[in-house]
Formats: structure tokens, C-alpha cells, sequence
């Protein structure tokens, strides 16, 4: 009986293991996959407007387009992405827009006009707001629950890393050979992302509740309830952070600092890859108000400090306190706002969040610029500073009151 009992406890504690561990071949090729499509993503940010000036002999406003099509395409698809993830099978809806994005990617070969090019662009927007939706929501049902946090952490350090990666290798390729080269090179990258995002994955729930499927038409198809306050903080954030950006380059020309754009934004990523593991075993094990609290801190005082730069170390030192504090609260913003909604509804949580960030980056993108224009700079850089401000008392009022409601860990 001993023996019998000892041998069963054996297994239940190899499940209990098997249940918690979290870089599952399943989470990893789902993370690989969202790697490659923020690689494409970012590569093609700092390419097409060389490409559109240079090869289509275009103007600036021409050039600012490629990114304008690609936010539309984005926003429009972004809340319809959550309702058919939900409602379908989501391995399905992953693979096929994988499988567009790819196609989509090789259509980059053939641009040789702009309105050719600003069509790729939309429907690049479009498909990257479905995959990345997909990859997000299908890592996340993934992870365990007492793991989620650290979980969605390390999945967000994936994009994270591409958008210092694909910069760099865009800037490097297009520096010294040619754009044919690099749409050839994004190509191969979509392929990864789809042969790493179309393995088969178990246990996931493929669609939604049947009482939910049938039902009417209404706007909460698109939209999840309970995670607009999280979606509301996540966009606050957002906002804030595209002043670092957006205008970074151009803060960099004022303080003659030109030369250090590319380590600023090292420097930042890699202080938000270090600090990561950190982040997600603190939110697991403690809560959400023992990050939100004094990443939000961070957040607000590396811009203030940047809007008082006078130098190189005073930059860098900005750059990396930046990166502990923003990379510490996106994850946990959009954990919570999967965690706080029916598991159902993941897809559509999801959704909401990234589309409160699309809009917030379109707003922030054309407020923090009139903002520059009456008071320069670092007048914007305070601004932005007191909307981080602004966005600890929201989330002291409604985050507490829904973890009270909820039952979900604030403290």
C-alpha cells in the first residue's frame, strides 16, 4: 500500500511539474513566431521611407504614408481579429494568417509604384493585427496560471528584442546592398514565423461558448468589458511612450546626440530583457501593485530625466531607466487584462488591448507633436512624464476596484 501510494504521489507531482512548466515546445514556437512577424514589422518602419524617397522618388509626406496605411489596416482589424479567434478554431486562424502574411511579404518584391506599395501596406496592417492578436492569445492560454505573468513577460520580450533587431539589420542591409535584398530577407522571416506558428498545439479551447456564438450582433463582439480598464492604463502608457518612439531621432538632432539613437534604444532594450524574469516572478509571487507602482515611477522619472539631458551619460542613464519601467508594465497591463475576462473571451481580451495601444500611438503620435511645437522638446517630455503621472491615480482607482470585485491580485 505504501509502495502503491508512494508511486502515485510520484505521478502526481510529475503532472504537477508537467502542468507548470512554462517553455513548452508549444510556447516557444509561438514566441518564435511573434519574433518573426515584429522582425518583418520593424525592419520594414525604418526601410520604406528610404525605399519610397530613393527608389520611388517620393517625397517625405509620401514616405510618412507607408506607416499611415499600415496603422489603418491595423485599427480596422484589429477588434474583428479577437471575434473570429474566439469564435473559431484559433490554430486555424493563426495558420491562415500566417500564411497571408507570407504572401503579403513577398508582394513587397513587386512594389515598384507607390500605390502598389501603400495597398501592400494596408494589408500588412491588417494581417499583422490578426496574427500578432492570435499569437498573443494562443501563448497566453498556454502558459500556467500561476505562471502567467512571468509567462506573457518573457512572450512581450520576444517583440521587445525585434524591434531593436530588425532596425538594425533593416539599417545595415539597406546601408549596403539593396532594398530587393532586404524584401527578399523579411520574406524569409514571414516564412519562420509561419513555420514556427503552425504546429499543432493541445488543450487550447477552439471556439467560443455555443450560447455566445449564435447570439446578435452587438458591440461587445469586439470588445471585452472587463478589459477596458486595462486597456484604458495600457494606452495611457503608450501614449506617454511615444514620445521615446516617435521623437527620439529628432531630440537627438537638437542635443547633437545623433550618434547615440541606435545605443539609446539598445540600452533601453536590453535594460527591458534583463529586468524581465525579474518582473514576471514578482507579479506571479506578489501581485500586480508590486510592479505597476514602481514601474510607473520609473517610467515618469526616466522622462523627466530625459527631458532634462544635457549628455551622453545623462541619455543613456535615461534610456535605461526608461526601459526597466516600460518593460515591466506592458506585459502585466495585458496579463491582467486576460486574466480579469472568461477565458473564452481571451482572443477578445486581447484584441482590446492592442487596439486601445494602435489608437493610443495614432493620438499620441499627433497630440505630443503640437505639444513640441509650443513648448519644444522637453516641455513634451514633462508632458508626457505627467500623463504617467495621470496614469497611477487611474490605476490606483479602477485596477484596485477590480481586483476587489474580481478577486484578482493587486496587493
Amino acid at each position: 500500500m505504501m509502495k502503491m501510494s508512494n508511486r502515485k504521489m510520484m505521478e502526481y507531482e510529475v503532472e504537477f511539474v508537467q502542468k507548470q512548466a512554462l517553455w513548452t515546445q508549444a510556447f516557444l514556437g509561438i514566441s518564435l513566431s511573434s519574433f518573426f512577424q515584429y522582425m518583418t514589422h520593424y525592419a520594414m518602419i525604418v526601410a520604406l521611407p528610404v525605399f519610397v524617397i530613393e527608389n520611388l522618388h517620393g517625397n517625405d509626406w509620401q514616405a510618412g504614408l507607408s506607416m499611415t496605411f499600415f496603422q489603418v489596416g491595423a485599427v480596422i482589424c484589429r477588434p474583428l481579429a479577437g471575434t473570429w479567434i474566439d469564435a473559431f478554431d484559433k490554430q486555424k486562424i493563426m495558420r491562415i494568417s500566417l500564411g497571408v502574411f507570407l504572401l503579403v511579404s513577398l508582394m513587397y518584391l513587386l512594389a515598384d509604384g507607390l500605390y502598389f506599395l501603400l495597398l501592400v501596406r494596408l494589408l500588412h496592417g491588417a494581417v499583422f493585427a490578426i496574427g500578432t492578436t492570435a499569437a498573443a492569445t494562443l501563448a497566453a492560454l498556454t502558459l500556467p496560471e500561476q505562471r502567467k505573468g512571468e509567462g506573457i513577460g518573457y512572450f512581450a520580450m520576444f517583440a521587445n528584442l525585434a524591434m531593436v533587431l530588425g532596425p538594425f539589420l533593416s539599417l545595415a542591409i539597406i546601408s549596403y546592398y539593396s532594398s530587393g535584398l532586404l524584401f527578399a530577407g523579411c520574406a524569409v522571416l514571414a516564412l519562420l514565423a509561419f513555420w514556427f506558428g503552425s504546429r499543432r498545439l493541445n488543450n487550447l479551447p477552439e471556439r467560443e461558448n455555443p450560447q455566445q456564438t449564435n447570439r446578435k450582433l452587438t458591440w461587445d463582439n469586439f470588445i471585452e468589458p472587463r478589459a477596458l480598464p486595462m486597456a484604458l492604463l495600457g494606452g495611457l502608457l503608450f501614449f506617454a511612450y511615444t514620445g521615446v518612439l516617435v521623437f527620439i531621432p529628432l531630440y537627438t538632432k537638437l542635443l547633437d546626440l545623433t550618434a547615440y539613437t541606435s545605443v539609446f534604444f539598445a540600452v533601453f532594450a536590453l535594460f527591458i530583457v534583463v529586468s524581465r524574469p525579474l518582473v514576471g516572478k514578482l507579479f506571479d509571487h506578489f501581485g500586480a501593485n508590486t510592479v505597476v507602482y514602481p514601474g510607473l515611477l520609473l517610467f515618469m522619472l526616466g522622462l523627466i530625466g530625459l527631458s532634462q539631458v544635457q549628455g551622453v551619460a545623462g541619455f543613456l542613464t535615461a534610456g535605461g531607466i526608461l526601459g526597466i519601467g516600460f518593460g515591466a508594465l506592458g506585459p502585466v497591463f495585458q496579463t491582467l487584462a486576460i486574466q480579469v475576462s472568461p477565458r473564452h473571451r481571451a482572443g477578445v481580451a486581447t484584441a482590446t488591448f492592442f487596439f486601445a495601444l494602435d489608437i493610443s500611438v495614432g493620438i499620441g503620435s499627433f497630440v505630443l507633436s503640437m505639444v513640441v511645437e509650443y513648448s519644444g522638446y522637453r516641455g513634451m517630455y514633462l508632458f508626457a512624464a505627467a500623463v504617467v503621472g495621470l496614469t497611477i491615480a487611474v490605476y490606483h482607482v479602477l485596477a484596485q476596484k477590480l481586483f476587489r470585485t474580481k478577486g484578482k491580485p493587486g496587493a
